[in-house]
């Protein structure tokens, strides 16, 4: 909470080609599945553009699944390698991500390394099969040349949630996603150049995909990566973000608006709301109760607000 860490987009192709130039070290080639586990954050996000960028096929599997789901995928998308964190930070816990793939690459023999990133100062085992990311993105050249990739290659599987059965692999390839998700970014939530666009979700959903990374990079816009909870370390988290970064499009789930409608208008009202211009409903179709309290109490009845759902 609090806390805020800025990229500029030259710093953000550094990161991407010194952990592109990492994985290319270590044997990962155009069209080699990678299996990303992390919490939100610059570097993963990097890992998602690395991968991209000499054409390997990333599939970002939600830092909160277990080992068994994280497996599964694993192993249905037969993945060579792993990128994950030491340990993971939400709600004041602290996760342990790598002890997490450890017990799910048990049963991979597809993995042949695990690139591990520090994300808390805590020492965790490693293995011979295990790469200290940070160490080796030191010594990568910070240029790397991009793919040539043609339209219809695969640019990322990602899995859906399972809850109606097991997990499915959706594959979605280079030019067509790239461009409905820079179009949708722009029209749907006019953005504009200098706008702050601040989606909440996490990279392991569509949406995070969409309008955290590839929508808003695409468009050059400043993109908000959202670590933790709406309710930690109180309910006014998301207000205090959206006034301390002068957020102009917000975009979360109905979940969480009526999570935070339940705690009232004053962790709201507490708050600048004043930048904001749009705001978005994601996830599900949004329920009157939700939608009006987003509306009138949120965005004070001067925002519009654009319901959008849909299906990994």
């Amino acid at each position: 909470p609090m806390t805020t860490f800025l990229l500029c987009h030259r710093e953000l192709l550094d990161l991407t080609c010194r952990l592109a130039n990492t994985l290319k070290k270590y044997g990962i080639q155009k069209g080699d599945r990678v299996a990303i586990y992390m919490s939100v954050s610059p570097l993963s996000v990097a890992a998602m553009l690395a991968c991209a960028r000499i054409g390997a096929v990333h599939t970002v599997v939600f830092a909160g699944f277990s080992a068994e789901s994280l497996a599964g995928r694993i192993m249905d998308s037969g993945c060579k390698a792993v990128i994950t964190y030491n340990q993971g930070v939400r709600g004041g816990r602290t996760i342990e991500l790598k002890a997490t793939v450890d017990k799910a690459v048990k049963n991979c023999p597809s993995i042949r390394h695990v690139f591990v990133a520090q994300r808390t100062d805590n020492k965790v085992q490693m293995s011979d099969r295990d790469i200290p990311l940070e160490e080796e993105m030191t010594k990568a050249d910070s240029m790397c040349a991009p793919e040539s990739m043609d339209s219809e290659d695969v640019l990322f599987m990602l899995y859906t949630s399972g809850s109606t059965g097991k997990p499915k692999g959706i594959v979605h390839t280079q030019a067509g996603y790239l461009l409905y998700a820079a179009l949708t970014h722009k029209y749907v939530f006019d953005y504009q150049q200098g706008d702050v666009f601040g989606c909440v979700a996490d990279i392991g959903w569509i949406t995070g995909h969409s309008y955290v990374v590839y929508g808003p990079l695409c468009n050059g816009a400043t993109s908000v990566l959202f670590e933790s909870t709406p309710v930690y370390p109180d309910p006014g988290r998301y207000w205090e973000v959206v006034q301390r970064l002068k957020i102009n499009q917000f975009y979360g789930a109905p979940t969480a608006i009526r999570l935070l409608l339940n705690y009232g208008e004053e962790w709201v009202k507490k708050y600048d709301r004043s930048s904001l211009k749009v705001l978005g409903s994601v996830g599900e179709p949004i329920n009157k109760e939700a939608w009006q309290w987003f509306y009138q109490v949120v965005g004070e009845g001067r925002c519009a607000l654009v319901d959008t759902w849909w299906q990994t």
